[in-house]
């Protein structure tokens, strides 16, 4: 199989990223919305969810396509879908540098490896109730492990506090493998929650209501920087 994805450079593994989520954008202006949190962004998170594997229906390989006409950034596509290696293929051709797919569904080795081979890079997700051992084998064979705070399907949820010990229970087990592997965290990170996913070991930083329905995008991305600067873990 091609590799069909555009090389975007998704920076250094271990150092903080801000990726604002989409889904929290003014779809009827999302390239000007995307324009003001560039410079204060590392990567741009994309929630895909197909009405099945949640209770909601969201973005595809179209909008994907869309995003890419209008930024050069890392695009991170989350997808919360029952099938995600039907849509593999379409993601790449899109424009996407990242897929992530869910622990919860069945043996994810086949999808991880068409992922690699398209040159995709590939993650795997939790929801907070699923335990870390459901998908620990799968770390050494990722990019990236998110931890969902919050049930995925809609956003402005509370961020879940309770799932800050799995958290750090991964970020353990990246350290002590020495794996090349971001922890990415989302689901209510704001101001209020960054410090402690940033304690808890998070290095990428899933923010939607926070940044995109602030007065000031931009400077809401700033300012998450700001309180995650410093964080002792």
């Amino acid at each position: 199989m091609a590799t069909l994805v555009q090389s975007i450079d998704p920076g250094p593994i271990g150092a903080l990223k801000i990726a604002p989520s989409v889904l929290a954008a003014d779809f009827g202006r999302l390239a000007e919305q995307v324009s003001q949190v560039s410079a204060g962004s590392d990567w741009l998170h994309v929630d895909v969810m197909d009405g099945h594997f949640v209770p909601n229906i969201s973005l595809g390989p179209p909008v994907v396509s869309s995003l890419r006409a209008c930024t050069d950034m890392f695009l991170d596509c989350h997808l919360m879908i029952t099938d995600p290696g039907d849509y593999l293929e379409p993601f790449a051709q899109a424009g996407a540098q990242s897929v992530t797919v869910h622990a919860e569904l069945a043996d994810l080795d086949p999808v991880i490896a068409e992922a690699r081979a398209l040159g995709l890079r590939v993650g795997v997700a939790a929801n907070p109730d699923t335990e870390f051992e459901v998908f620990e084998r799968y770390l050494p064979l990722v990019d990236l492990v998110l931890c969902m705070t919050v049930f995925p399907g809609f956003g402005g949820q509370a961020f879940m506090p309770e799932v800050l010990p799995k958290i750090a229970a991964v970020r353990a087990a990246i350290d002590a493998q020495n794996l090349q592997c971001e922890l990415e965290v989302d689901g209510g990170i704001d101001l209020a929650t960054t410090a402690a996913v940033v304690q808890a070991g998070a290095t990428v930083l899933v923010a939607g209501s926070a940044v995109f329905r602030a007065a000031d995008p931009l400077g809401a991305t700033e300012a998450l920087r700001k309180a995650a600067a410093g964080v002792a873990r």
